[in-house]
């Protein structure tokens, strides 16, 4: 006898046509293939800050990077992390860390593109703006191989500080070729930096390193011993790391292979199982009679690579930005093609309130972040007045673009509803790594003191973000208003009011950059908002007169 149970399953029995448990419906189609490189904010930035003659280039690599295998190679990086291999087959130290092929696919791009130290070697000017340009488009891949090209980029300029090195290494730095492994540094067509500064007892704090240089009878050379707490990157070439020598602290090149092609003594003792940023390896590396080479004078070595600190802040800028266009284009997409209640979301008036205040923060980050490569490449063509805005303004950027990013990106992944949720949408991944660039060199508290030291120190950095926000004046009476505050604030600047201060300095240089440059829509809303008081404490509160189609418009070309 033969219960219902054992009857043969008919999958068409008692069920209407047309009502298939899977059929799918009201879901986006796949984002990829799409251009990154279309954004208003990002090309006319460009323009604006000398690098207009770059535009067909990142139009090709915005092309590239919002292509279906460049948005795979991201996603792949990201589920096969690096694996440490300390020793070979036989027992040797081998001290080495393997990546899954897309990183090398991305990192080979990034490289070739000039993220890396290309506009080191490059004339023109807009060098500088068209490498950070590229740097927020070639971001929407993913964020972790962003690392090394980042530290390559900052090493060369800390680098200068010792001629004879950099004669040697600057060339390679500053080439376009990617040749992973190691080897001999001068047998390579290119080279990647790193940098190793913190360890464990002190952080940020880096005066109080333990790690010790002794010089041996080589002028200039040196042997180290100590432990890193946090080295990124490590299968980079060469590394300007920090460490007490007889004259104090001190800045010194460690190779990762010697001119005679031996292994230099760099001990892996292992990786940091980090919240995010997991496609890059970060290490804990000790240094046991490792060799290095002094650079700049003894006990200079903060003086010496505070270059290096003030490139990489900018780095860390622009890849906030970049998360945030990013995640906007992400969640614009979906709701573009999702509807809920009747209608589509997008076209729902809360739902446009929430876009368009991202899109608001999003077009105030693009703008700075390319106001600052603006700085960082006059100053590096001579001009004073612009190296003191970039020594205030880079910290300040720091602070404030890197703290927004979290609430931002947690927004963004919102509009997704439970979508976003589901690491396949990529925006977990995003979410992750958002609060790593508020860390990254120097947490927040770190980025307000700086400002504070560089304001106490160097008046010339106070009269430069002035004259920078004098060139609105008149504008908007709000912005007025706030630069006003922001004076009397100078007056009773305290270190327990770091913060409150910093964050004004941010909000008023961006509305002073969107109320010369970008629409009105864009200027009034977010004066309004940021400046005017009439906003909540969430995204999606922006005041009922703010033109919020004009925003979007404008943010998401096509998304109505």
């Amino acid at each position: 006898m033969t219960t219902r149970a054992q009857e043969p399953y008919e999958e068409s029995a008692g069920r209407p046509e047309g009502h298939a448990t899977h059929d799918v419906t009201n879901q986006p189609p796949p984002l990829a293939p799409y251009d990154a490189f279309d954004d208003a904010a990002l090309r006319e930035g460009l323009r604006r800050e000398g690098a207009g003659w770059a535009e067909e280039e990142l139009r090709r690599l915005g092309s590239r990077a919002g292509s279906v295998a460049a948005q795979e190679w991201g996603d792949l990086a990201n589920r096969h992390e690096p694996v440490l291999r300390t020793h070979d087959r036989y027992g040797n130290r081998i001290d080495e860390v393997e990546y899954h092929p897309s990183w090398h696919h991305l990192m080979r791009v990034a490289v070739g593109e000039g993220l890396a130290g290309a506009p080191w070697a490059d004339d023109r000017p807009g060098a500088h703006v068209a490498r950070t340009a590229g740097g927020l488009v070639w971001g929407h891949t993913e964020a972790g191989h962003g690392c090394p090209t980042s530290m390559t980029y900052a090493a060369v300029p800390a680098l200068r500080a010792q001629p004879d090195l950099a004669k040697v290494y600057e060339p390679l730095l500053t080439s376009r070729e990617y040749e992973p492994g190691l080897r001999t540094p001068t047998e390579k067509r290119g080279l990647l930096a790193g940098m190793g500064m913190t360890e464990k007892q002190g952080g940020s704090d880096v005066r109080t390193n333990t790690t010790a240089a002794t010089a041996t009878a080589e002028p200039g050379v040196y042997t180290l011993r100590g432990h890193k707490w946090f080295t990124s990157a490590p299968m980079c070439d060469v590394f300007l790391v920090l460490a007490q020598a007889p004259g104090g602290l001190s800045c010194f090149l460690v190779p990762r292979v010697l001119p005679d092609g031996s292994r230099n003594t760099f001990r892996i003792q292992r990786l940091k199982d980090k919240l995010g940023n997991r496609s890059n390896a970060s290490s804990e590396p000790e240094f046991d009679g490792t060799v290095a080479w002094l650079v700049g004078p003894e006990g200079q070595g903060v003086k010496t690579i505070i270059e290096m600190v003030n490139c990489t802040r900018l780095d860390c800028v622009m890849s906030s930005a970049t998360l945030m266009r990013k995640t906007l284009v992400e969640a614009g997409h979906h709701v573009r093609h999702r509807s809920a209640f009747g209608a589509r979301l997008v076209d729902q008036p809360l739902m446009r309130n929430v876009l368009a205040d991202l899109a608001l923060e999003s077009e105030a980050a693009t703008t700075l972040t390319l106001r600052l490569a603006g700085a960082a490449d006059r100053a590096a063509r001579g001009d004073a007045g612009e190296a003191a805005f970039r020594r205030i303004a880079t910290a300040v950027g720091k602070y404030w673009v890197t703290k927004r990013g979290p609430a931002f990106t947690a927004e963004a992944l919102e509009c997704l509803g439970g979508n976003g949720y589901v690491e396949e949408s990529g925006m977990p991944r995003h979410y992750r790594e958002a609060p790593l660039l508020s860390i990254w060199e120097g947490s927040g508290n770190v980025n307000a003191l700086d400002v504070l030291r560089a304001l106490g120190r160097s008046p010339a950095t106070a009269h430069a973000l002035f004259g920078e926000l004098a060139l609105a004046r008149g504008a908007d009476g709000r912005l007025d208003a706030a630069v006003a505050r922001l004076e009397s604030g100078l007056a009773e600047a305290s270190e327990s009011g770091a913060r409150r201060l910093v964050e004004l300095m941010a909000l008023t240089l961006q509305a002073s950059l969107l109320v010369r440059h970008a629409p009105a829509a864009v200027a009034d809303a977010f004066c309004a908002s940021r400046l005017g008081g009439d906003w909540g404490h969430s995204f999606g509160t922006l005041p009922a007169g703010a033109d919020l189609d004009g925003v979007l418009a404008r943010a998401l070309p096509g998304e109505g």
